[in-house]
């Protein structure tokens, strides 16, 4: 070595710094994959614990929102870019380097964040989280992802649509091949309609609140929050700037919740539904975590009639008693299994089964959920849903009304499941649910109603009437 080369300084090793925002959206995913959590459960109290910290304003909370559910939602078109750009299978990385360089790709591709902040600063995440060796991985993968825009990779990455249109499809809206085939047989028609569906999944839902109707109003709502009315729901209102919804008055009172408005049209299907005699018993047979029990709670007070709100599991059982508090008519809430009811047959004048599902009809707001279901998941919904379609029919009286709902729009789960349950009980026919949703467009050929995130702007919920005959 030259006496020159001896003299010259190192450089002194630089300690990285932590980014408050980003090491919260990498614990966020972290969890998600790790412990099988749904963000929007682990990401409030992160939110509330970093703001409780004192440097992590409103502008951080939004970022750190838009970096993880964003991330989730593209994360098969990532991982399609990622495999792109690196020389082994993607199920031979770590699965924490997958996330950081899935936050990178998301900051690069999805974000107006400038490309050498994007990079520098999930460099630096990984300096942190992983250690120096593996962040010049990261470092090198970012920087050929930042070579070309999203609309550029996705044509070298995504096969031809008319080759693999499904396949294609699952690439750029980034939802496993098996969800984009399930929902285009439930949605029929053409390409556009498809497309039209998936992008839709891939946007952030909009915070819909109720007024549950004699407890508070749209126009206290209104009040509250920047807003816009409900499209369909007359109680719903739409929170048009986001905001926490838990610092609005009637919300913290339980005389209002946060609903989707197909999940509030449903409850309000079903308690307009007409009656074959009186109107005095009603049960929710699967009320957890309670929206629609507090609804159709408020709705039963209204006509001096009793709401039964059953759930199984007991935490959940708490959570429906915690939205029915203060209920100005009768209820009870009991944790009791619906395929194994403790009320008699014939008890009840309308009985609502909103049945466990695969959820494939929420994934805007559980973007991670398309990537946990298999198709063998409704193989184990299927009994479950039968049986408790089954047992409501039983639970009402004849001339009574059930509403059998599901939160998915496979065919699996809605029409199969209905018209196998009315081939085996008999004494019940499906009566028309489309003059129960009045001004909702699009909402099938009937007697049976699917609601769509591209058509409504609303869950995918599904909803069949069944009066009891005999």
């Amino acid at each position: 070595m030259s006496e020159q080369a001896s003299r010259r300084p190192h450089k002194p090793y630089r300690r990285p710094q932590k980014d408050p925002v980003r090491m919260l959206a990498f614990e966020a995913l972290r969890a998600v994959d790790e412990r099988d959590a749904y963000a929007n459960l682990v990401l409030p109290p992160l939110l509330r614990k970093a703001r409780e910290g004192g440097n992590f304003d409103g502008r951080d909370a939004a970022l750190a929102t838009e970096l993880v559910y964003g991330t989730l939602r593209r994360q098969g078109t990532y991982d399609a870019i990622i495999s792109a750009c690196i020389d082994r299978p993607l199920r031979e990385v770590d699965p924490p380097v997958l996330d950081v360089l899935a936050l990178g790709a998301h900051q690069l591709l999805g974000t107006r964040i400038p490309t050498h902040a994007a990079v520098s600063a999930s460099v630096e995440l990984a300096r942190v989280v992983l250690g120096d060796g593996r962040a010049k991985f990261v470092n090198a993968v970012l920087r050929k992802i930042s070579a070309q825009d999203l609309d550029a990779w996705v044509a070298q990455v995504a096969p031809p649509y008319d080759k693999d249109p499904e396949d294609h499809l699952a690439v750029v809206h980034s939802h496993p091949r098996w969800v984009v085939s399930a929902l285009w047989d439930s949605l029929g028609g053409g390409r556009a309609g498809i497309e039209d569906l998936l992008e839709a999944d891939n946007e952030r839902p909009e915070v819909t609140l109720v007024a549950r109707p004699g407890r508070s109003t749209t126009e206290e709502l209104a009040a509250a929050t920047e807003s816009l009315p409900g499209r369909w729901s007359p109680y719903a209102v739409r929170m048009a700037e986001g905001g926490e919804p838990g610092a609005i008055e009637a919300v913290k009172e339980s005389r209002a919740g946060v609903q989707d408005e197909g999940s509030q049209l449903v409850a309000i299907a079903l308690a307009n539904a007409p009656l074959d005699g009186p109107d005095a018993r009603w049960l929710d047979g699967c009320a957890g975590p309670g929206g629609k029990a507090a609804l159709l709670a408020a709705l039963a007070a209204e006509r001096g009639a009793a709401l039964l709100a059953s759930e199984k599991q007991p935490h959940r059982a708490r959570l429906v008693e915690r939205a029915l508090a203060g209920n100005p008519g009768p209820y009870q809430v009991i944790a009791a299994d619906g395929t194994r009811p403790p009320w008699r047959p014939g008890s009840f004048d309308r009985v609502l089964m909103d049945v466990p599902c695969s959820g494939l009809g929420a994934l805007r707001r559980r973007p991670e959920a398309r990537w946990r279901r298999r198709p063998e998941d409704l193989d184990g919904f299927a009994p479950l849903q039968r049986a408790l379609l089954t047992e409501a029919l039983s639970a009402v009286r004849v001339g009574g009304v059930v509403g059998y709902a599901t939160c998915s729009p496979h065919l699996a789960e809605t029409r199969v499941v209905v018209d196998d349950v009315l081939k085996k009980v008999g004494g019940a026919e499906l009566i028309d649910a489309r003059p129960l949703l009045p001004g909702v467009p699009a909402i099938g050929d009937g007697p049976d109603v699917q609601l769509w995130p591209h058509l409504h702007g609303t869950d995918a919920m599904y909803l069949a009437l069944i009066r009891r005959t005999a």
